[in-house]
Formats: structure tokens, sequence, C-alpha cells
């Protein structure tokens, strides 16, 4: 289908959660005329998942803690972050908190901040430790939108990145059921993670890697996407729930026949194991979510959880909070049995960027969790958050910044040279039995490609998606609904294929990469993994 210009945009921001918000934001306060799209709705994705009680996010307690954090992020990453762009992102956390403040939102403070369980995930000290809550980010965000005129484009997909001489200057947009071809003059993608490649995800289904094949296919690479993080959720009630971990020292676990799940010596790990939310191969704490897992593959039912008297009667406050909110939005009490499993969540790695969110590719700027670089093999907890808020507000500026021409000339003819004149041709076609082959994709990538991997398993997942790519049945459509989901189902595929990749090159066991094969560090591949596409996806030692 050819497809002529139907709009005209300075800053295009794609995605919708905190980093695609602060960049709209931002783009538009620099003066440039700006859109936000968003798969589903305004304020959607990863940041604001309706399984979680609120956003943690933390910061350096002041000046003198920034080479302090500085150190323990690189510190966790395992050698596997960016040391200029973690510098970068730590120093620029308190700032981006400021920032936000100024504009209404004002994170919630600890009330009790020395105890224990305010202590980040991975971390070794007490931080500044915000919350966020979705609401009022809302209602800031709405406003801020509002004044700065931003156009709101929402239920849209974007299906393919447009070039022009080696810059991107627009995309093929599904969007209320029909395609569209929006220009711009920088683009920027915060599409999120990958989480929804899984069977069983923390994350809503547009979660899906979308992002990171489009990004490949305009010659960005990618790094560091066999890191992500998997931690425990509900399965019963409530079923995708976060399972808070400050609760594993004041849980029971047993298996369906209601025999305890841990040995004596494996429950002495349990509070340790309080101490941090996501899988990860570097404590000894990694033989419970070892079991967990393999609970969750051997039957549907995972583990069953019960609460011992402490954490009803005198729970801590962070606790408290979470107990609080489960009650009044997922209806579960303290006092009820619950069964978890293992989930995948989000991503550690994602788009290659700089400090200023630049790709390095023309007109193409990436921010918040699709990008990469900022963390590394694990992550402190709370900078998921704080990664949107300090990449977007940068992204959205550099964005603003990168118009070849004052920003607000645009018409919607294509006349000036800084956007393209000429229509482009979109192939419109769907693949056959993409439910099915969806369902294996999240199948297979769950039992092979989640917290125990191997070469066996890896390989023979890599080798069917491959072989279901090469040999998808593929046939002419106007159906713009299933133009759209074969795209975002060949993206998945493609996406899925570049961490398998990364997962069987890295041949050891580094922070939440786990090769049951390789299940110790090896000193010899301390270096990042970047992916390129090239004749196909290739994986290589940076």
């Amino acid at each position: 289908m050819t497809l002529k210009l139907s709009c005209f945009f300075d800053v295009l921001v794609v995605g919708s959660g905190i980093s695609g918000l602060s960049a709209a934001r931002e783009a538009a306060a620099s003066g440039c005329r700006t859109a936000i799209l968003s798969e589903t709705r305004l304020f959607s994705g990863s940041s604001f998942y309706p399984g979680t009680w609120g956003f943690g996010l933390v910061g350096p307690e002041d000046e003198n803690d920034i080479e302090d954090m500085i150190a323990t992020v690189n510190e966790v990453g395992c050698k596997m972050a960016d040391s200029d762009l973690v510098r970068t992102f730590v120093s620029g956390i308190n700032p981006a908190i400021s920032h936000l403040e100024t504009m209404g939102c004002h994170p919630k403070k600890a009330a009790k901040s020395s105890e224990r369980e305010y202590i980040p995930c991975f971390d070794h000290k007490h931080r500044n430790w915000s919350g966020l809550e979705a609401d009022g980010l809302r209602r800031t965000f709405s406003k801020q939108l509002e004044e700065q005129n931003v156009t709101i484009l929402d239920h849209c997909t974007v299906l393919e990145l447009v070039k022009e001489e080696g810059r991107v200057c627009g995309a093929v947009v599904s969007c209320q059921n029909k395609l569209q071809y929006i220009g711009c003059r920088s683009l920027i993608l915060a599409t999120g993670g990958y989480g929804s490649l899984f069977r069983s995800h923390l994350c809503t289904d547009d979660v899906c890697g979308l992002g990171h094949f489009l990004a490949l296919k305009a010659g960005c690479r990618l790094v560091n996407m066999e890191f992500m993080q998997m931690m425990p959720g509900y399965l019963y009630p409530a079923r995708n729930t976060i399972f808070n971990e400050k609760t594993f020292r004041f849980a029971n676990f047993y298996t369906p026949d209601h025999t305890p799940l841990f040995h004596a010596d494996e429950e002495a790990l349990l509070d340790l194991r309080s101490t941090y939310g996501p899988f990860t191969s570097r404590l000894a704490s990694r033989a419970i979510d070892l079991k967990l897992y393999q609970a969750s593959l051997e039957g549907e039912n995972g583990v069953e959880v019960s609460y011992a008297e402490a954490a009803k009667s005198e729970p801590p406050e962070f606790i408290k909070i979470y107990f609080d909110w489960l009650s009044s939005e997922k209806h579960v009490s303290v006092n009820d049995t619950i069964h978890i499993g293992m989930f995948s969540h989000a991503a550690n790695g994602g788009i290659c960027i700089d400090e200023n969110g630049w790709t390095g590719i023309d007109g193409l700027y990436a921010c918040g969790e699709v990008t990469g670089g900022m963390h590394g093999a694990d992550r402190i907890g709370g900078l998921s958050t704080a990664n949107g808020l300090v990449f977007g507000q940068r992204a959205g500026r550099s964005a603003a910044a990168a118009a070849t021409v004052p920003c607000g000339e645009a018409n919607m003819a294509g006349e000036n040279s800084s956007h393209p004149s000429e229509p482009f041709s979109f192939p419109c076609r769907e693949i056959a039995d993409r439910a099915a082959i969806r369902s294996k994709l999240q199948n297979d990538m769950y039992r092979n490609a989640m917290v125990i991997r191997n070469e066996r398993g890896l390989l023979d997942t890599k080798t069917e998606l491959e072989q279901i790519l090469s040999s998808a049945h593929w046939s002419p459509s106007a159906d713009t609904a299933a133009i759209t989901d074969s795209r975002i189902l060949e993206g998945q595929l493609m996406t899925a294929i570049c961490i398998l990749n990364a997962a069987l090159l890295r041949r050891e066991s580094r922070g939440s990469h786990y090769r049951s094969d390789f299940p110790v560090e090896n000193p010899q591949m301390a270096t990042p993994i970047e992916i390129v596409l090239d004749h196909g996806i290739i994986a290589k030692f940076k």
C-alpha cells in the first residue's frame, strides 16, 4: 500500500509510560509541535501496570553519595553497565526528581525510612527513597501535556520507522483501524521492555519488544539483551500481582501436597532473599528462585504461601503499605493462602543510546526500559523509574534540539526538505495461525529462556523460532487489525531471537543470566554483548 503523509510533528514520541511522558513534555516545552503515541490508552505500559502498589524511586542521598551510588550500580551490574552512562544517570536522578516536583508531582517519603525494607534491592545502604503513585502522575502529566498542546494519539501502533537519506523522518502507524504515514523531524522510542514474550509476565501485553525490532531494523544496536528481571508473582488469587519480596522472611512455602518446599538450609536463605525482588545468580539465595521456577514449570498451582504471625501483627511500614494496598485493590488479605510462581518482569538491556538518548541514527532517540547501558546484569531497585525520568527528559530535550529547521515551521505538504515529501510503500500482509505461534513463542521462552537456561533449550527454541519466521505463511491482506497483529508477532519473534542469541553466546552465569551448564561467572566474559542486524541477527561481544 502506498501511503501519503497524513500529518507532521516536530517530535513524535512512541510510548506513554513515565519515560515517554517525560520526553513528550520536555520536547513540547522546548517549543516543538509534539505528539505522543500509545498502543493502548495514555498512561500505559509497565509504568502504570495495575499489578503493583506503586513506583519506588531511588537516588543518591545527597551530593556526597553520588560516587558511592555510581560504584554500586557498576558493581551490581557485574561490569555490564556503561560507566559513562551510569555517571550521567546517577548524577541526573535528584535533579530529575526536583524537576518532577516543579511540575506539581510530589513523591511520598517514608515515615520510617531507616527500616531495612527501604534499602533498595541489591543495594548495601539506604538512599534517597521516594514513592510515586499512578494517580498523581496522571494528574501531573495530563495537566502538563494539555498546557504544552501535546497531541495525544491513543490506540495506535507503530509498524515501521521511515528513513530518508539515513535519517528517521516518520512512521507507519496503525491507528483507529487504518494505516497512516506520520512524518516527524525526530522520533523517540519509549516502547518499554519485552516481558510479554514469556507466558507468565508481570507487565501488560503491549510490553512485547516491538520497539527493539523497529530500532534494529532502523540500524540501531542492542545491548545486554540476555539480562532481565524475573520475580515471584501471584498465580492465585489476583493473578499477575507482584509478590512483595520483603515478605519472604515472614512466609511459609509448601508444595501442592502441602509439604515444606525448602529444606532447613534453604529456609535460612529466606532472610537474604527478602532483601531483593528479581532473581540473581550472584547470591546463595538463588536456590529459592530455582525451586520456585521449577514448581512453576511442573504445575499451574505453583507454590502455596502463608504468612507468619509477625507479618500480621506488627509488620514493618513498607510491608504494611503493601498489605493495605493488596486488601483494598486486590481484595486479598494477609490471612489468605496464596499461590505464587516465577514471572518475567522487566528488561535490563535494550537499545544502545548515548547520554542524551541518541541511538546513533539521525533523527532517532530512545529512553526508558527499551534502552540499555545504564543497567547491567542486575539492577538496583527503584532505578527503572529513575531511568524513565532522567533519560526521558534528556531524550525529549535532545530530540527537540535536533530539528533541522526552527520548530513550528513544518507544514502538512512536506515542502521543507527536513521531512519527507514522497509517499511511502508499506507491505500489507498477514501471517496465518498467529494465536498458535504466539502461544508457542511464549511457552517456549518461559521454559527455556527464563530463570534456568542451558545450551540445548536455548538452541532448540532459537531454531524453532527461526523456522517459524522463515516458513510463516504470509498472504496479502486488507484487514488492518490482522496486518497490525502480524507485524507485532514478527517483531516479537525477532526480539526473542535477539535474547536467545545473546544468552547462547554468554556461556557463563552472571547476575540475572543463569546457565545451568555454566553455573559460575567467567572473568573472560566481562564484556557486554551487542546485537546488530546484518543479513540476520548477529550477537557479538562489544
